[in-house]
């Protein structure tokens, strides 16, 4: 037999007819009529080859072939173990897990959301969940996600694009310096912002271009960038240790606010905003609903 989603509700019919020797019983105990269970007989004999149920000669009830009596057993059975299957909702206790969740993140993404993160899932799981983090790659990424080799994935929105997506965060810029730098301590003017040297945090090779300089260019302006790195976290250390000025997240900048001074950009410019990003299978997923709320705490933390 073919088991189509129609053929299992035959089955179902079957067993109950099988149980209840009787079509008006098995019926009513199905909530058909009996010229519906009737068809439903005529075209379970088709399908089996069998008559499967036969008038008792009393005139009461039918009896069970050899074939049907056959099946009366394990077709009761397997059907149990289906309602069973499908019946079954499954839980998560983070307490009980020892489940590792991986988030594809760059430095600064993770330095923000990490701390307290693991704050939460340490008090959730004292000696179970783990947390792994990697660097992305942008040309893996939907496979990873789709896979689930990544759980969750940090970043701007356009990383999001066709994949479940959630805002954590929105935060401005602003410029970093050494406390002791020799331009004081007041906000740059545009001039004097023009004329300082930049680090500029970019991954690609020749990453001497931000999007700072695109805001720039629209009004006609460029900046010297004098270094390019690769990753927020090296950039403290340079600042600290020259005269050179970044601009950063505010909430990145504030965790230095004991060597760096944070102060406003003589210009607009679009806020940060990271998302959490996910492959929609796991929409429901409760183990991973769990984790995508850990990490929306930990970003309003």
């Amino acid at each position: 037999m073919n088991l189509t989603g129609h053929n299992l509700a035959l089955l179902t019919s079957l067993s109950v007819m099988l149980e209840e020797k009787n079509v008006t019983r098995a019926a009513a105990k199905l909530n058909l009529t009996q010229s519906a269970l009737s068809a439903q007989l005529s075209r379970l004999r088709d399908l089996f080859g069998d008559p499967l149920l036969i008038p008792a000669q009393s005139g009461k009830g039918m009896v069970l072939t050899a074939r049907a009596e056959h099946l009366r057993q394990p077709l009761r059975q397997a059907l149990q173990v289906l309602e069973v299957v499908v019946g079954d909702v499954p839980v998560f206790d983070p307490a009980k897990s020892d489940r590792t969740f991986v988030i594809g993140a760059n430095d600064n993404a993770a330095a923000i959301i990490a701390p307290r993160l693991l704050q939460l899932v340490k008090a959730a799981s004292p000696s179970g969940i783990r947390v792994s983090i990697r660097a992305i790659d942008p040309t893996h990424l939907a496979g990873q996600l789709e896979s689930g080799e990544i759980d969750v994935a940090l970043g701007s929105r356009s990383a999001a694009v066709n994949l479940s997506h959630e805002l954590l965060l929105q935060e401005d810029f602003r410029m970093a310096q050494r406390m002791d730098h020799p331009r004081g301590t007041a906000p740059p003017t545009m001039d004097e912002y023009l004329q300082l040297e930049h680090v500029v945090v970019s991954g690609a090779a020749n990453g001497f271009h931000g999007f700072i300089d695109d805001v720039l260019a629209e009004n006609g302006h460029s900046r010297r960038v004098g270094v390019s790195v690769p990753y927020y976290n090296i950039v403290p250390l340079l600042l600290q240790n020259t005269d050179f000025v970044c601009a950063l997240p505010s909430r990145f900048l504030s965790r230095y606010q004991c060597s760096l001074a944070s102060l406003p950009l003589p210009f607009e410019v679009r806020s940060f905003n990271l998302f959490s990003t996910w492959h929609a299978r796991f929409d429901k997923d409760l183990a991973h609903s769990w984790f995508r709320q850990q990490l929306k705490l930990s970003a309003l933390s």
